[in-house]
């Protein structure tokens, strides 16, 4: 029988540990890049224009940059947390975390003019939530996540939350420019944009509440003096 060394062990926690501070960052930069889309191009209104929309102005650069990231943020999450995760279900939320990366990286490069787009968005839109709840509800059943077991869990269902938000707001915006003749008047109830906003911060912020634990300076620090203990210990037993 094959037997892993405490110093093999130890090196693929620091490969889950990179991969979980890499999707904090991702996840933190996508926030960053989209605030700001709100500089760069003011032309477009955040309460009635989406995301998306962003790729038509002069700096769809910055939006495809920030799918990118994006997808790298859940790519990067699935990575760090794969080997915590052997069970059917966990594997289930992997692979819907891996789709929902593939989705934002086909909207950096098919952006809204594009037919693939809409796959895409779909692809993001479904995969993250599913994978979401999958994922929490294994993850927060283990020790290096049970100080953070509500919060993950929480953020995880803001999700899909923030779907039903968005598909709300945009049906009120929609029957009421209806009502007002195809006209976006002050009595259109506008807040779609801003929602649809929100789900794309909502969904980093469930990326970095899962990779956080993971990924801490003060959990790297703990790992380095009980992979030490574990190295003196080998040595010991070889002499």
């Amino acid at each position: 029988m094959q037997h892993h060394s405490p110093i093999a062990a130890h090196a693929a926690s620091t490969g889950a540990v990179l991969a979980a501070r890499l999707a904090t960052l991702l996840a933190s930069g996508v926030v960053v890049l989209l605030a700001s889309l709100h500089v760069l191009s003011p032309e477009f209104d955040p309460a009635v224009r989406v995301l998306s929309e962003y790729a038509t102005g002069g700096y769809g650069w910055v939006l495809s940059l920030l799918f990118v990231c994006w997808a790298l943020s859940c790519w990067s999450l699935l990575l760090a947390t794969r080997s915590y995760l052997p069970t059917r279900a966990g594997r289930l939320g992997l692979w819907l975390l891996g789709a929902a990366g593939l989705g934002q990286a086909m909207a950096a490069v098919f952006d809204i003019t594009h037919p693939l787009h809409d796959l895409a968005g779909a692809l993001g839109v479904l995969g993250l939530p599913a994978a979401a709840l999958l994922l929490s509800s294994r993850l927060a059943r283990l020790p290096t996540w049970s100080d953070h077991r509500r919060l993950l869990l929480v953020s995880a269902h803001l999700t899909w939350l923030s779907r039903l938000l968005f598909v709300a707001a945009m049906v009120v915006m929609l029957v009421g420019y209806t009502r007002a003749g195809d006209r976006l008047t002050p009595d259109v109830i506008a807040l779609a944009g801003y929602a649809n906003r929100l789900l794309v911060v909502l969904d980093c912020a469930w990326v970095i509440v899962a990779a956080w634990p993971l990924g801490a300076w003060r959990r790297r620090a703990h790992d380095r003096a009980s992979s030490s203990s574990s190295r003196a210990q080998a040595q010991g037993v070889q002499a």
